[in-house]
């Protein structure tokens, strides 16, 4: 949804009073701003690392478990 001329010189004007009043507050409202633009995300500290682990460790349960049927399988068929 786009704003008009009137609505954006508004809008800045806020911007700028928050910014007097509170550049903390600002900053933050600036970073969501453009996390919902679609730009800058904020970095994931241990985003990869944590996804490469978690995805070796479900194909260790998998191969696990997976090996566990087997030998029960097994046992059923030899008794």
């Amino acid at each position: 949804m786009s704003l008009s001329g009137r609505e954006r010189r508004i809008l800045a004007e806020i911007e700028r009073a928050l910014e007097r009043d509170d550049p903390e507050l600002a900053k933050r409202v600036a970073a969501i701003n453009r996390i919902e633009a679609g730009g800058d995300l904020p970095p994931q500290p241990y985003g990869d690392r944590l996804r490469m682990w978690a995805l070796a460790h479900v194909w260790v349960l998998f191969w696990v478990a997976a090996l566990v049927i087997v030998l029960l399988l097994l046992a059923v068929l030899t008794t």
